[in-house]
């Protein structure tokens, strides 16, 4: 049903570093980094779709997050979603809500929230028992 997800960034290398931290923690690879089109997207193994990517705005303008607006990330494992909540306020994300069990979504929901340097709402989900 995704094909992908662009996020809007103002600094690229800034973002770069950040969700290159959180894609490693969540297990999922980098498919491209176009540093000189500031651009780079990553994606699940052995999968084409969805890609995940953040850009400067193609339209040059500055990036805003939208009210209401937030990217899940699927997480291999209740530790992955710790560490990536983790890398993500150590590399400069506010927490948005601390990792664990969002039982009013379903008994197993565990997620993180957290958001990037340009306000993005990220959050890092799984949706399996330990």
């Amino acid at each position: 049903m995704i094909s992908h997800v662009f996020v809007g960034i103002t600094d690229f290398e800034r973002a770069y570093r950040f969700y290159s931290a959180i894609m490693v923690e969540l297990d999922v690879q980098l498919k491209f980094c176009e540093t000189e089109h500031s651009w780079a997207g990553w994606m699940a193994r052995d999968t084409s779709r969805p890609l995940f990517v953040i850009s400067l705005p193609y339209n040059g303008e500055i990036a805003k997050p939208g009210n209401g607006q937030m990217t899940a990330l699927l997480a291999p494992s209740r530790t992955a979603v710790e560490r990536a909540h983790a890398a993500a306020l150590q590399h400069g994300g506010l927490c948005e809500g601390p990792p664990g069990l969002r039982p009013h979504y379903h008994a197993n929901y565990y997620g993180a929230y957290f958001r990037d340097a340009d306000g993005n709402k990220i959050c890092v989900c799984c949706h399996d028992a330990p």
